[in-house]
């Protein structure tokens, strides 16, 4: 039997549960078939003889909330929806019940109903997550250790996600799930749900699971961070939420419990700019370098950032040898001292500069040029021109699959990509079409047919004589004697 045949036959086994949805126009419950790139949902009637075309989801926690909202966040009018989710295998039967709670509510029948439903807002028992996230970003104190070997992946998970030992090696992001980290990047990978395929964006990362087995963790992107519930015990202030929604950063240091033992543990909080995860680090784990870009820390300076506070720093010295200063702050996802360039007051703003914008690390760890912008990857020749500082031509696709082209450019001292549409960047390294003639005539030495024989530099925008003299001048022809005729 082949791999793919084994595959697809234990594929209905782990995505066991159903997507049922409630049309609160309609008032009637469907099975839920795929959602398009439109934001469109397709759906079918929850009959037996329909079940094939069900789209079967992972029954897991975590996996499923992932999904749920990636999925809830591209539909087309959501609110216009209510989701269940039913076992796969009575889920005829589960969609009949329900169906007839709709037609004839009663207390009980909202009880059943409440207990299918889901919901894609954050729910308060978030201790799941919680725990996921503080061992995401306390799994090793030195970055030489590895915490985990390549063999002990699930490569057939991966392989179900679209990735491959191979491509990770070649982006360079085994190595960071290898040490226990999150990738560092947002991968695209593909969830097989039987009847279709869900594409999203994600950062991965390994865990131990308490059987011992290494499992792979999906960390979808979420709309925004979750701070309205207790996170370890700690109840986020309006300050708190204040400083992490405009610099991704707590400010301080909290104790936070931890849920097995009931110990107090010292950490600081960060926001994953990437994916909007709340992520905790225990202090125990900083490491403050000695100097930051050419500017030695004094015992103060350190223990300002050992309690995860942010310090401004002058005279520092970029690579380029340009002096500059900036605000500086550990942040606990990257686990190092960030720049923090941007303090806008605006949170969208901030968390998009920052999406964008990824700063170098300054532990002696110099920031390297992405290989993948906006889930195109480049080839090597683009690759080569870009991370020297180049500007190149991509042609990309937008979150409709729609294709637009442009210009990237990396900038190593910031670690940012900027990108320009092509009118943007003609704009900025050519002179104006109506401004190209009077430039090459007046200052690159050119000569226009149109006003060779004119002696007079050219006016701003000019392409031709402006006036009599001039087209005179043009046509050879010599000036009228003003003197007496003899």
């Amino acid at each position: 039997m082949s791999e793919e045949t084994t595959n697809k036959q234990e594929m209905p086994e782990q995505l066991s549960d159903i997507l049922l949805v409630l049309d609160k126009e309609k008032m009637k419950i469907q099975a839920v078939k795929s959602i398009d790139e439109n934001g469109k949902m397709e759906t079918v009637d929850p009959t037996k003889k329909n079940q094939n075309q069900f789209m079967r989801v992972d029954k897991s926690g975590d996996f499923f909330s992932n999904f749920f909202s990636n999925f809830f966040s591209q539909l087309k009018n959501p609110t216009n929806f209510t989701f269940f989710k039913v076992p796969a295998s009575v889920a005829a039967e589960k969609a009949e019940e329900l169906q007839k709670h709709v037609d004839k509510p009663t207390p009980q029948g909202e009880k059943v109903l409440k207990e299918h439903e889901v919901k894609a807002e954050p729910q308060p028992d978030k201790k799941q997550e919680n725990q996921n996230n503080m061992a995401t970003a306390q799994t090793t104190t030195e970055t030489s250790e590895y915490r985990y070997k390549p063999e002990q992946i699930d490569w057939d998970t991966m392989k179900n996600l679209g990735l491959s030992k191979e491509y990770l090696e070649k982006r360079n992001l085994l190595d960071p799930l290898l040490r226990g980290y999150k990738t560092n990047e947002l991968l695209p990978i593909g969830i097989n749900l039987g009847g279709s395929i869900l594409r999203t964006d994600a950062r991965l990362s390994l865990q131990q699971a308490e059987d011992g087995n290494v499992i792979v963790a999906i960390h979808g992107i979420k709309r925004e961070p979750n701070l309205h519930f207790e996170f370890f015990g700690h109840k986020f202030t309006d300050e708190d939420k204040k400083n992490l929604l405009e610099t991704g950063n707590m400010g301080r240091v909290v104790n936070l419990v931890n849920s097995k033992t009931g110990d107090l543990m010292p950490s600081i909080i960060s926001i994953d700019r990437l994916t909007n995860d709340v992520v905790a680090l225990r202090t125990e784990f900083i490491k403050i370098p000695d100097e930051i870009k050419g500017v030695k820390l004094n015992d103060e300076q350190k223990q300002t950032l050992m309690e995860g506070k942010p310090l401004y720093l002058e005279g520092m010295i970029s690579s380029k040898g340009t002096e500059f200063s900036a605000t500086v702050q550990f942040n606990a996802d990257k686990r190092y001292v960030e720049f923090l360039f941007d303090r806008s007051n605006n949170n969208q703003q901030a968390q998009t500069n920052q999406q964008n914008t990824q700063q170098s690390n300054q532990q002696s760890q110099p920031q390297e040029a992405p290989r993948t912008f906006r889930g195109k990857e480049l080839d090597d020749e683009q690759y080569n021109k870009f991370k020297a500082g180049q500007t190149i031509y991509v042609e990309l696709k937008d979150k409709k699959d729609q294709p637009y082209k442009g210009y990237i450019t990396f900038d190593k001292d910031t670690g940012k990509t900027n990108f320009e549409f092509p009118g943007q960047y003609k704009a900025r390294v050519e002179p104006a079409e109506t401004h190209k003639t009077q430039t090459a005539v007046n200052s690159e030495g050119k000569t226009n047919e149109a006003t060779k024989n004119v002696q007079e530099p050219l006016k701003s925008g000019q392409q031709r004589p402006k006036n009599e003299k001039q087209q005179e001048q043009q046509d050879n022809k010599p000036e009228k004697s003003k003197g007496r005729k003899m």
